[in-house]
């Protein structure tokens, strides 16, 4: 799964036009380095979301297309 789409439906940015953004400057690291909005997401990998002074690290624990809001949270785990 793409990276734009991954932050979109684990929730952990809004909208898909925002994590496209993001990647664009250089705010989201995937496995440390920075990441493009086509980078492909598996199970394992960590990313990291810069937020303007703040950071959140996650690692994906599981990918899927759809997923209800209620589990949108169990798809990764805060580092």
């Amino acid at each position: 799964m793409r990276l734009d789409k991954y932050l979109k439906i684990s929730r952990l940015i809004k909208r898909r036009t925002v994590a496209n953004e993001a990647c664009d400057a250089g705010r989201v690291l995937l496995n440390g380095k920075p990441a493009r909005a086509s980078a492909p997401v598996k199970a394992g990998d960590r990313i990291e979301i810069l937020f303007g002074t703040k950071s959140v690290s996650v690692e994906v624990l599981d990918v899927k297309d759809t997923v209800k809001k209620e589990e949108a949270d169990q798809l990764f785990r805060y580092l």
